[in-house]
Formats: structure tokens, sequence, C-alpha cells
């Protein structure tokens, strides 16, 4: 290595559901980006299927675990002397002696240390200027705490911050400070706690781990019986250990959005900034004056979900701009999550997840590090917003980088997810509050009936525009879907149903000829989609499993490439769809000529 200043960045590592190459994304723009500013990029990740640890994207590269020890052990050789610990007691003791092997353009070296010039704490006096672990995902992130008690300077937003929004009590009361509503709900440690919480806020309820990404471990739980199953689950699956549970009361019929945004906040003039850290137990630290907080938040892109409440925003089609959201309603998420980027003094990205019901906004949660939405929100609206925030993270302020809130694209952009159940027969494909998809594609157009088609096609799914439809929903869903029955029929399909829901279309004026059930006797539903005779599939579920018929219609259908749908909201999309693809077709523009207006 050379006596450049360097920023380290942690990538995500293994491949999993909930942590993929959307954050890969991130840190390969964070290392072009420490380029621009002069930076030694060196990337640390495990991951040789990624674009981050491709020889040309950063300065210097590790194939190296992401555990403490590893990431110590690479810092302190690059810094050229080991890290004061911010604790009392003898600093850097028993640590960096060891080697590490990096590769720099390709080529594999043994580090040896370049000693810098006098002495000081947290690093600062030496080669490495601070790491970046809000980019790669909740792996670097679970990291953070035991770097920064290393001595380790952290980049981007505080790990005080980063704990404020990741355990659940501190969450709860960040949220009644600022006056903002959640679901009704209680922390739970053990099941004798989840069972009085699911009481006093009523079922049905969400189990919600803290420290997880992707869902993990998340349910809708309607009774006691389940809840006994799945908090076993729930109390395991933080990677964290003695992490509260949240129960959640469910917001049924809500819709949700995502809201991104980029923050510069800093605290000058005294105490921990909120870029680095600072040892806090120095004598001096009772003589300094509490310090100011500088710096403004800009949201840089409003993302309503297509699916409503329930779905995993991982699991979601969502669309950028709004395209039923009022505008003071996106005003009021838009102050919301200003104000919760100054509370938690956000210093790079954050994302926060908000439902809409009866004009009610409740915040679900709040993420102050990359999501994986932030690629398609640079893709939708032309601006490279994870190289920005890795600037703001390496001191630059949005002032300096001439970044303002920006308008609504003219055009719009949906974001579709690809799931991965055609490698696994029989499965059921109901979706949930935890994450199954393994990527995601999005389409652009001039309205959203086109750009949603578009991103269907880029999924794998070919909308048909004749042809045979399947519809079979619960029967809180029945009188909703007789609209989007009716719209298909006009578009000239015929429809199929099953007893309760073709008796309520028929109820409606739609025209239907009922299907019996898998047990009741043949053509059933299955034999119709194995000869071929049935185009698309409404189904929204009772009961999930793979046992149960219309788990095995749903598993049918992945096998027999039938298009399905298992929300109304996504049904309706469909049916505008499918109207817009009959009216006018489709057609390819580049992604530039969106951007530049043309």
């Amino acid at each position: 290595p050379s006596d450049r200043r360097k920023i380290v960045i942690l990538g995500g590592g293994p491949n999993r559901i909930g942590q993929g190459i959307e954050f890969d994304y991130c840190c390969v723009h964070a290392a072009f980006a420490m380029k621009e500013l002069g930076f030694e990029s060196v990337m640390i990740n495990s991951n040789p299927e990624t674009v981050s640890t491709d020889y040309d994207t950063s300065d210097l590269l590790f194939f190296e675990p992401l555990t403490h020890e590893d990431i110590l052990n690479i810092c302190e050789r690059l810094n050229g002397q080991p890290f004061s610990s911010p604790s009392p007691g003898t600093p850097g003791e028993g640590r960096g002696e060891g080697s590490s092997s990096g590769k720099s353009r390709g080529d594999s070296k043994t580090l040896t240390p370049t000693l810098s010039q006098g002495t000081g704490r947290g690093g600062q006096s030496g080669l490495v200027k601070g790491v970046i672990v809000q980019l790669g995902g909740q792996t670097p992130l679970n990291l953070a705490r035991g770097l920064t008690e290393a001595g380790v300077p952290i980049l981007g937003t505080s790990i005080d911050s980063l704990d404020r929004a990741g355990d659940r009590e501190q969450f709860r009361d960040m949220l009644q400070k600022l006056g903002l509503k959640q679901p009704a709900n209680g922390i739970a440690r053990n099941l004798a706690d989840a069972k009085r919480i699911a009481t006093e806020v009523g079922y049905p309820v969400l189990v919600r781990p803290s420290f997880v990404l992707g869902g993990r471990a998340m349910e809708i739980v309607s009774d006691e019986s389940q809840l006994d199953i799945y908090m076993q689950n729930a109390l395991g699956a933080s990677t964290l250990t003695d992490t509260p549970i949240l129960i959640d009361k469910f917001l049924d019929n809500a819709d949700e959005c995502d809201l991104d945004c980029i923050a510069d906040y800093r605290e000058v003039g005294g105490g921990q900034s909120a870029v680095g850290s600072a040892d806090k137990n120095s004598p001096q630290a009772a003589d300094r004056k509490p310090p100011t907080v500088e710096g403004r938040a800009v949201v840089i892109g409003v993302m309503e979900h297509i699916e409503e409440a329930g779905i995993h925003s991982g699991d979601s089609a969502c669309v950028l701009p709004p395209y039923t959201f009022s505008k003071e309603l996106i005003a009021r998420l838009k102050e919301q999550t200003y104000k919760l980027a100054k509370e938690l003094r956000v210093n790079g990205l954050m994302n926060v997840q908000y439902a809409v019901r009866d004009g009610e906004i409740y915040v679900i949660e709040v993420n102050p590090r990359a999501s994986r939405t932030v690629p398609f929100v640079g893709k939708a609206t032309g601006m490279p917003w994870a190289k920005i925030a890795a600037k703001v993270m390496a001191g630059k302020t949005l002032d300096e980088l001439g970044i303002y809130e920006q308008p609504d694209p003219k055009h719009v952009s949906v974001k579709e997810v690809v799931f991965p159940f055609s490698k696994f027969p029989g499965v059921d494909v109901i979706l949930g509050p935890e994450m199954r998809s393994t990527g995601e594609v999005m389409g652009l157009d001039v309205n959203f009936p086109l750009a949603f088609a578009k991103s269907q096609l880029a999924a794998g799914t070919n909308l048909p525009l004749k042809g045979n439809v399947f519809i079979s929903v619960r029967a809180g869903d029945q009188q909703a879907v007789v609209p989007i029955a009716k719209q298909l029929a006009e578009l000239g399909f015929t429809i199929f149903a099953s007893h309760g829901t073709g008796a309520m279309l028929a109820k409606g004026g739609v025209k239907n000829t009922v299907l019996p059930k898998i047990s009741e006797g043949r053509p059933n539903i299955i034999d119709k989609m194995k000869n071929g005779e049935i185009q698309l599939i409404i189904n929204t579920p009772t009961k999930k499993g793979p046992a149960t018929d219309e788990g095995k219609i749903r598993a049918a259908s992945v096998m027999s490439r039938v298009p399905i749908f298992t929300t109304l909201t996504a049904a309706s999309a469909v049916a505008e769809g499918i109207a817009a693809l009959q009216k006018t077709g489709w057609n390819v523009r580049p992604l530039q000529s969106y951007h530049n207006g043309k």
C-alpha cells in the first residue's frame, strides 16, 4: 500500500435473500467516489461473485472474512499503527502483529505497515481516515460497534444513531419524542411478554425481531397458537444477542411506501462527531461545550408500493413517483422523514418505511443506511445517489456537492421483483412479511400502466392480451375483485372462478364459469393449466402451504408458467397494464433519453 490516506469499505459478504447485489452496487460507487476525492479506496469483501471484488473496482482489495478480528487486522496494517481504544487502558495491545494478504490491481502482496508521523487517538494520525459500514447491508453494520470500541473511526452516521434505529425500544422512544405515530405495539423478550402484548394490541399482530435484514422471522400472527410457534423462530433470528422483539398491531388494508433520503448532519464545536468516533471518556470531554448540529437532508425518492401492507418491501413492486398518493400526503411523508434524519443526525443514506391508512401515517421502520432501493432510485432519477452519499460520509457537504431536492421525473419507473419459485417445484408462492425474492428489475415509460407492463416482461412474466382468467379470492376480497374482473371481461377475457368468488362476480354482473374444487371433480383448474387453457390467475390466499388446495393451485401455476398475482392491488395494475398494451403496445428507449427529456 501507498502512503496515501485510505478509506475502507466493507462489503456485504455472501449473497443471501435480503442482502444481495443492490448493496454491492452501493459499495462499488463508494469505491469510485473515494478515488474521485483522492483517497485510496480499500474494499474488504469475501464474495468473489460481485462487482466490488473485481480487480479494477478499488485500489486495494481484500478477500477476507467479514469478522471483527480480520477487519481489525487489515485496518491496523493499512493504518501503519494500532488504533487507540476509546476506553481506558493500553490501546492496541496484542493486535496488528500478524500478516494479512491483499490484492492491488490484481497482484497479491503481503502488506508492510507504513508508519505515519505523530500519534493520536482513533487512528486520525494514521493512514486510515475511516471505515464505511452502512453500504453493505446488515453484515458490516453488525461489526460497527466492535470496530468503534477498538478505536477504528467509522464514517457516516454514528453507531449510537444506528442503535437508536435498530433497537426496538430506543426506536419507539424516539418516535414518541418526535410525535410520530407507529402501530400499537410492545416490546417482548420472551414468550410470556409476547402473549401479553399481543392480547393488549389485538390480533392479528406482526412479530418483528431487531437487527435483521430481509424480514427474517417476521410473521403476521392471527392467534396465540401461531404466536407460540413463531416466537421460537423470532427469538433466534437476530444476528445479535439479547435483542428485543417488537409485537406490532398489523395494519390491514394499508398502503405502504418507502422514502430514501441523503443527509449531511454533523456535530461541530466539541463532542463526538457524527462523522467518525471520538473518546467520550477522556478528561477533556467534561470541559467541552455541547456540540451544535449542522446540515440538512434531501429526499431522493418517494416510492409507493403496489402491494398493500403485509408484504415485505423487498418483495413488493413499487412505483416512482407515487401514482395514487396526493401531493399533500407526499409533503407530510417528506416532513416526517426530515424530522427523523435530523434526530438521528444521519450522515449518508437513510430509508424510511411508512404505512398509510385512512389518511394517517404510521412509521414502520427506519434504516439509517443504504437500502436495497438505492440503485432503483438512482436509475429512475438519473442521479448517482450512492456515490454522492459516500462523498458525504467522507466529509463533503450537500452544499459543496450542489445537491438539492430534485423535481419528480416526467416518466414513471416501476421496480418489480424476481422470485426463485420455479427452482423449487411444489413450493407455495404466497408472499408475506419475510422476504423471498432473489432479484429485481425495472420498467420505465411515460405512464404507470405501460411501465408496470414492462416491469412484468423484465421479470419474466408475459401478460396475456387474450384468453382465460381464473379468479379465486378470499371472502374479504370478493366485493373488491368485481371491478377488476369486469375490466378483464371488457378487454375480451373469459372468466373462470371458484364457487364463492363466482357467485359474487355473477351478482356484480360479471359472466363467469365456476370450476370444481380439486377434490370435487375434473376438469379442475390444475387440469386446465396443464392443458394450456388458463392464461392468468388472480388468487388472494386464505390458507397457505403446499398441502392446501389453493397452495397446490399456486404451485401448479409456477410449474405451468401461468402468471399469478396474489394481491388485489397487483391484479388491478395487471388489468391496467393489459389495457395499455392492447391499446398502444410498447416500445424501447435508451435510459438516458428519459433523463434528457427526449
